[in-house]
């Protein structure tokens, strides 16, 4: 199953690094925040992801090409100009980096990837937020109850759209926030089915306020909820604060081994 991570936009709330790169590529623990989304779901046996790129994209992909650079020693012969790798450490990943425009919006995004989709169920999340959420446990949800899409309900203080959810999962409403009050908001942390597409109708559809309200009013859209471990990185603060977790060694997004 597949893994599509949303990684094209601008990160105007952390401009202080997201004008020198994307944002999904600025580091925890001196890796970027990206390799720690792909690590969570690695765990969980999804190895295969399609990233949806946009600003800044040629630092993605330049990431990947040279990716065993990061992980393993290696000899460049200059004579011949061949190059060995000793010790490759490279993860088991197929990855399949997608330039999706640079002004599109999350759900033109999304659309812009069908192609490497097809029909199949896909998992989907951002590139700016880490968790531990049971994938596996979450997929599970998602087929247990036969609707379009699943989101990951999490209670966090105020700044996201609100969801209004029923006994069973079965998710009523999406509102706008307000006030600083804990609420249980989308955290990420998708699955849909294939027929999600008929809900993006082109580049301009913002995936959060037009496709999955329209998902919900038609009874399509089901919450798993999350009390676990989840935090977005928005500002230097929150980022300060996952490199502080990472470094006491004791990160809980930290699924892995």
């Amino acid at each position: 199953m597949k893994v599509v991570i949303l990684a094209g936009g601008f990160g105007t709330r952390i401009s202080e690094e997201s004008h020198l790169k994307p944002k999904p590529m600025i580091e925890i623990g001196e890796r970027p925040i990206l390799w720690h989304i792909m690590k969570e779901y690695s765990h969980f046996g999804f190895q295969e992801f399609v990233i949806c790129l946009g600003y800044k994209q040629h630092m993605v992909k330049e990431y990947f090409a040279d990716y065993y650079l990061y992980s393993s020693d290696v000899t460049y012969d200059l004579s011949d100009n061949s190059v060995e790798v000793h010790d490759n450490h490279s993860e088991p990943w197929k990855v399949t980096l997608v330039d999706t425009g640079i002004d599109t919006m999350t759900g033109g995004r999304i659309r812009r990837i069908k192609k490497y989709i097809g029909n199949e169920t896909f998992m989907l999340t951002y590139g700016d937020g880490v968790s531990d959420v049971d994938m596996r446990a979450l997929l599970s949800f998602h087929r247990s109850h036969g609707k379009t899409g699943t989101i990951t309900a999490i209670s966090v203080d105020q700044r996201f759209g609100v969801l209004d959810i029923a006994d069973g999962g079965r998710v009523h409403e999406l509102a706008e926030k307000e006030g600083k009050d804990s609420s249980v908001v989308n955290g990420g942390y998708m699955v849909f089915e294939p027929a999600i597409f008929d809900y993006i109708e082109g580049d301009g559809t913002v995936f959060e306020k037009d496709s999955l309200p329209k998902l919900a009013a038609e009874g399509q859209l089901m919450a798993y909820q999350h009390h676990g471990f989840w935090q977005c990185m928005d500002t230097q603060r929150e980022k300060k604060k996952l490199e502080e977790l990472w470094a006491s060694g004791n990160a809980p997004w930290k699924v892995w081994k």
